[in-house]
């Protein structure tokens, strides 16, 4: 029976062979940008963000500019995304206090990032390993689907518990890189409704597989 460390072992060995360069598909040019993109991206496709973004980035280059919007200002951007509504008050709000007690700067520590309208954990694990390259690990849909399926997790029960125990055996200089790795394979192959395991290189270790 495969230990849990040789499961992380075989997944990050494959991982590095198939997929050694792994990034965010949302377009964007500043952490600011990064930052309005990920907001808008929860509950969201990548593909449809990236429609919008250019013409929001193009009224609203910085965040100083979208401070002056307001809610309904943003919405006409953006008002073809999911929860366009929730998602204009909270950009509204991101840029007024990022302009307000950060300079126009998007801050480096998750605790100042939490405290920005609109920013969650997995959002500012996202600024913090896309930008900053530390090792923070972002769990969305993708990221706990998938290392529940692999066995990377066991019987997880929050995106928290997903987090620490991927932060637990994942070597910290890799971990931004491995946040990509497992969100892209949870979109492309190891999808929700049907995982394509034919086309998996991860087969040999993976628990879903091997128990079904």
């Amino acid at each position: 029976m495969i230990t849990i460390d040789e499961r992380y072992k075989k997944m990050i060995e494959w991982f590095k062979v198939a997929m050694p360069v792994a990034e965010t598909e949302l377009h964007y040019e500043t952490p600011y940008q990064l930052l309005v993109a990920v907001i808008l991206s929860a509950q969201c496709t990548d593909k449809r963000v990236n429609q919008i973004t250019p013409a929001l980035f193009e009224a609203y280059p910085t965040a100083e500019a979208m401070a002056k919007a307001t809610p309904d200002d943003i919405y006409t951007y953006i008002k073809s995304c999911s929860y366009p509504n929730n998602k204009a008050k909270s950009l509204a709000g991101m840029a007024r206090c990022i302009v307000e007690r950060f300079e126009g700067e998007v801050p480096s520590d998750i605790d100042d990032l939490m405290s920005i309208p609109g920013v969650g954990r997995k959002t500012a694990n996202v600024i913090l390993a896309v930008v900053y390259n530390k090792a923070a690990m972002a769990v969305d849909t993708h990221v706990f689907r998938v290392s529940e399926r692999i066995g990377l997790t066991t019987n997880s029960k929050s995106p928290l518990m997903t987090e620490k125990t991927l932060c637990q055996y994942i070597p910290e200089d890799i971990i931004p890189l491995a946040h990509h790795w497992l969100i892209l394979h949870g979109r492309y192959v190891c999808k929700a409704r049907r995982p394509d395991c034919l086309n998996c290189g991860l087969t040999e270790i993976c628990r879903y597989y091997n128990n079904n």
